[in-house]
């Protein structure tokens, strides 16, 4: 019988990013012979485990996240992510966050919807929503970390891993590229029609981060907020 859920696609293992913050560095099948990476970011707090846009785990993987606490919740940043979700759900018997109105992945369903006045299930943290982007997306703020985790918004890339070389080539068309970017498929599919998401994204700056990691790419440390600040002011001109 075929498993109902997606398989656990290529990973490296469980590593530290910031103080009780972890981060599992992915891949995901996005077509034959395409794949891209992707990131699960991991909070601790009390012992208790928080998944930010979840990644399936390999068995030996999975142990050692079983060993650094129980997972409590699994949170959806973004409308187009959330292949693992249900897996986590089932397997851990765990809470479910997201905004409301998904797409891409209507199930399962949330225990609680995320939105700006809602309080994440941990200390220390506030979501940030898009308020104009035609499909759910949102971020999350560390306030005692200074780190910023989005999704397919704000991206920063230092290498094509995990890719082969179609898939690079056919990111490269869509206007992925290393460093720090917006992404383009993404503003295109959840801007209005004639209208920009500029606002929301100078909203965004008023948070004090200084780090970001985003559902693709790599983590960035130090100087982010700034540097954020100047690819908006590049991107919107």
């Amino acid at each position: 019988m075929k498993e109902r859920y997606a398989p656990a696609y290529k990973h490296e293992p469980i590593k530290p990013l910031l103080e009780n913050v972890y981060w599992v560095h992915g891949s995901i099948k996005m077509a034959p012979s395409m794949y891209m990476n992707r990131n699960m970011v991991i909070i601790k707090e009390a012992g208790e485990l928080f998944l930010i846009n979840p990644i399936r785990l390999n068995e030996n993987e999975e142990h050692n996240l079983k060993v650094l606490g129980k997972v409590k919740a699994i949170i959806r940043l973004g409308d187009f992510h959330g292949l693992d979700d249900q897996y986590y759900v089932d397997t851990f018997d765990c809470e479910f966050w997201c905004q409301p109105n998904q797409t891409t992945y209507p199930l399962p369903d949330a225990d609680h919807f995320i939105g700006n006045n809602v309080k994440p299930p941990f200390e220390n943290a506030e979501f940030f929503i898009f308020s104009k982007a035609l499909y759910p997306e949102s971020a999350l703020f560390l306030r005692d970390k200074k780190l910023l985790i989005t999704t397919d918004s704000i991206q920063y890339w230092t290498d094509w891993q995990n890719m082969t070389g179609t898939g690079k080539a056919l990111l490269w068309m869509m206007g992925f590229r290393t460093g720090l970017f917006i992404g383009k498929p993404w503003l295109k599919r959840v801007s209005p029609k004639g209208e920009s998401l500029q606002e929301d994204f100078i909203s965004l700056l008023k948070l004090d981060f200084d780090h970001l990691i985003a559902a693709h790419g790599k983590p960035l440390f130090y100087g982010a907020r700034e540097k954020v600040r100047a690819l908006v002011d590049t991107a919107f001109s």
